[in-house]
């Protein structure tokens, strides 16, 4: 998808109704640090720190949409208990998000919980009852689909086997559907795609595409096969399989089957990354996009929340620059402005990670600087390296420096996969760089003190550390600079 096609994209599902419907949840994340094992038994002790909590399932399907700039109606099953309020008052909490929710006595609200350690998964606990709704239950939730689905460009059906997607609210769906001329789209967990009846499209991964067709999906050939065979046993108008790094595969029904390759993306948490997928191919469709543009969409939302921690949400902003990058070279995407390192810095830190940060001229690249900058890494999860512009390095070092220029020295540190974002500065010291990086690591070579490193006290007042990297005698820039003139 090209940027101008995205833009116009993105100004067409403004304020488009979704309905979302079928199994919500809450999924909440407890983050904390790791460092020893229980002397009870061989498991790890986890240290808690923060706690995260949002929607998930079909509720996570309705805050992508919102998140997209659509408006979400949510319908749904929850349970009679504190879970149940924590689930409304997220509701209440997003923009552009409705509830057409349904209490069940005697029923708990489906929570997931994670329990997470430097970015790794150690835990999860889930809590719920996945029996069907019941009767009386079940009657208000096709009412509810009724209500939802009224002005909706798009009805999207979330089946985790949690009990709220019983045939009477799938059938709710189609004739809401047939009725308004919305496109109803599943995500199915189920084995069977012929419950979904003459859905527009069914949405499964490659893992329940082979589930529920007894073939394999690994190769685009064996992918193609099953796709046919899915259509074979159901009603549905067309399959779209998600296959991570893969891409995505439509098969409509009469038309054949054709690929969306992926693109190589840093993947952190792919957690909900199939119900961005669901909110933006249905809020896409809903604008009356095309299958192909609908698919790229999708493609690209779920491609911007697989590097987030979390249940996460895709924006119109985090798209487009997405779009950007995707036509950079992979050095030159990491080298951003003071605000754009802000606000990747603090993403990371929201997803566990702890930010190291360092700062230097760098001028001509030698294997001292290699050798620090692994160690830098090694001290964090994320490295960040502050480098001097053109006039702070004359500053610093006099004229005729640097011999390098700044886009070449950025691009070069780029280059290197230890570094993970370069931040140029033109300030005599890196002070403002590292207030707006809020860094947990402050990393320079051990020819200083710490007490002589610019920013120790800032980094200190919120928590953060210095770290003073060994520096590899016999090599600088200045050395090497004289041993050319020399040779010359």
């Amino acid at each position: 998808m090209d940027l101008a096609t995205l833009q116009s994209l993105l100004t067409a599902v403004a304020g488009v109704r979704v309905a979302c419907v079928g199994d919500v949840m809450i999924d909440r994340f407890v983050y904390g640090e790791v460092s020893r094992t229980s002397p009870e038994a061989p498991v790890a002790v986890l240290a808690r720190g923060r706690e995260t909590t949002m929607l998930g399932g079909a509720g996570n399907v309705a805050r992508n949409v919102a998140a997209l700039g659509g408006l979400a109606a949510l319908t749904g099953v929850i349970g009679d208990d504190a879970a149940a309020n924590e689930a409304l008052g997220l509701i209440g909490a997003e923009a552009g998000m409705e509830g057409h929710l349904v209490a069940e006595r005697g029923r708990p609200t489906t929570v997931k919980t994670r329990y997470v350690a430097a970015g790794q998964q150690l835990l999860r606990v889930d809590s719920e009852d996945s029996r069907p709704a019941g009767k009386e239950t079940e009657a208000r939730l096709v009412t509810a689909v009724r209500h939802a689905a009224g002005g909706a460009g798009a009805i999207l059906l979330s089946d985790y086997g949690k009990g709220a997607v019983t045939p009477a609210v799938i059938e709710a769906c189609l004739t809401a559907a047939r009725a308004s001329g919305a496109v109803l789209i599943v995500d199915s967990k189920a084995r069977s795609f012929a419950r979904y009846g003459a859905a527009d499209i069914v949405k499964p991964n490659a893992a329940e595409l082979a589930s529920a067709t007894d073939l394999p999906t690994e190769t685009d050939a064996e992918v193609e096969a099953a796709l046919t065979r899915a259509l074979d046993l159901s009603r549905a108008r067309a399959v779209l399989v998600t296959r991570a790094a893969k891409g995505m595969s439509l098969a409509v029904r009469g038309q054949g089957v054709r690929h969306f390759p992926g693109r190589p993306r840093e993947v952190f948490d792919v957690s909900g990354a199939g119900d961005t997928a669901l909110a933006a191919l249905g809020l896409a469709l809903a604008a009356k996009a095309s299958h192909e543009d609908a698919v790229a969409f999708a493609l690209l939302a779920s491609g911007v929340v697989v590097g987030k921690a979390g249940t996460a949400v895709a924006t119109p902003h985090e798209l487009i620059e997405a779009e950007l990058t995707a036509h950079m070279a992979p050095a030159e995407a990491k080298v951003v402005m003071p605000a754009q390192m802000a606000q990747k810095a603090a993403a990371w830190r929201a997803q566990g990670l702890k930010v190291g940060f360092t700062n230097g001229c760098f001028d001509i690249l030698h294997k001292g600087h290699v050798a620090y900058l692994a160690q830098a890494r090694a001290w964090c999860d994320r490295l960040i390296v502050g480098v001097n512009s053109d006039r702070s390095v004359r500053a610093l070092k006099g004229e005729g420096r640097p011999v390098n220029d700044l886009e070449s020295r950025a691009l070069v540190l780029a280059g290197l996969g230890f570094v993970d974002l370069v931040a140029p500065f033109d300030e005599d010291t890196p002070v403002a760089l590292i207030k707006a990086a809020r860094p947990d690591v402050l990393i320079k070579g051990a020819d200083y003190t710490v007490e002589g490193v610019v920013g120790h006290d800032m980094v200190a007042s919120w928590g953060g550390e210095v770290k003073l990297a060994p520096i590899v005698e016999g090599y600088s820039t200045t050395a090497a600079i004289a041993r050319m003139i020399e040779k010359a």
